[in-house]
């Protein structure tokens, strides 16, 4: 019984995470682009993590100044790169679909494991790697459905490609870190890089401009980021990252079904198969990495989520 209580601790996160279209959808419809809301999420994740430390152990502050590089490879080359994509995605196409592009970042995790860490391409992921392309095809139109356009097959496709990423700076900075030091560097890191270039002044004129837009930010922030980050950790104390990750599948499934339903989103067949695929090459993925070597559990999803 105790188990399946951390079982549904991980569900939740990954409910929690299908749910970010609603927020995205509303936010957008007050002026909101991509950036000005990669912004507010690395602002509200930065200060929510910060303040969880600091009440917890100020000692996970502390890094050496050397492995900087690592956080802005998980800050600013994954995280940023990959709220920026996934979010414009979910803006200028639909939800449904941006949620499943978003996960072909196990194939990514599979190509860049082998490059990286020298670590086998079995059949099963060549199997996987198959279902992945072809729910691709399907879900993206062009094997005859409603077609999307190239650029947003580009960007969401991109959105897998930076959250994969993710796992291979994320990898080298586990070695060293606690998980907790790592999703809050990488958040600040994540912050500093969308503030660059998302025109911070002009997101907050919208927020005073649009002062119920609040809410969805907050529900960006604290609700598609916060929590399922703390309920994904939590299912990780008793359950495998393997079985955490095929659990948390249930993602896409979601995002895909409030796309689909809650905003309107087109559902055609070809498209539900195409999901239905992608879902699927997640599960084998995953349920390869707990076979063998536990070295592999890596290849499934990062163990340290920070979607």
């Amino acid at each position: 019984m105790k188990k399946h209580r951390y079982a549904l601790y991980v569900i939740t996160a990954g409910i929690l995470w299908g749910l970010i279209g609603i927020f995205i959808k509303n936010t957008a419809r007050f002026g909101f682009d991509s950036l000005n809301i990669s912004l507010i999420r690395m602002i509200v994740a930065s200060i929510a993590f910060t303040v969880f430390i600091l009440l917890k152990d100020k000692s996970l502050l502390k890094i050496n100044i050397k492995d900087i590089p690592l956080f802005i490879g998980t800050g600013i080359v994954s995280v940023a790169l990959f709220n920026f994509c996934y979010f414009y995605t979910i803006i200028n196409s639909e939800a449904s679909l941006a949620v499943v592009l978003l996960y072909t970042s196990p194939v990514f995790v599979v190509l860049m494991s082998a490059l990286f860490f020298k670590e086998k391409i079995t059949i099963n992921k060549i199997f996987a790697l198959i279902l992945t392309f072809a729910g691709c095809v399907l879900v993206s139109g062009m094997s005859g459905g409603t077609k999307i356009k190239p650029l947003i097959l580009f960007t969401g496709i991109c959105s897998g490609l930076f959250y994969a990423l993710y796992s291979i700076f994320g990898r080298l900075a586990l070695r060293k870190y606690n998980p907790v030091t790592v999703t809050e560097y990488t958040f600040i890191f994540g912050l500093i890089g969308v503030s660059i270039v998302s025109h911070p002044i002009k997101t907050f004129e919208l927020i005073s401009a649009n002062p119920q837009s609040i809410i969805w930010c907050i529900g960006i922030g604290i609700v598609s980021t916060v929590l399922p980050y703390f309920f994904y950790t939590k299912g990780l104390e008793k359950l495998e990252t393997g079985k955490a990750a095929i659990l948390v599948a249930v993602e896409p499934l979601v995002g895909a079904l409030i796309g689909m339903t809650v905003l309107k989103e087109s559902r055609g067949i070809l498209k539900i198969a195409g999901i239905i695929l992608i879902i699927i090459s997640i599960i084998i993925l995953n349920t390869n990495s707990r076979k063998g070597d536990p070295k592999n559990e890596s290849q499934a999803m990062p163990v340290n989520d920070v979607r």
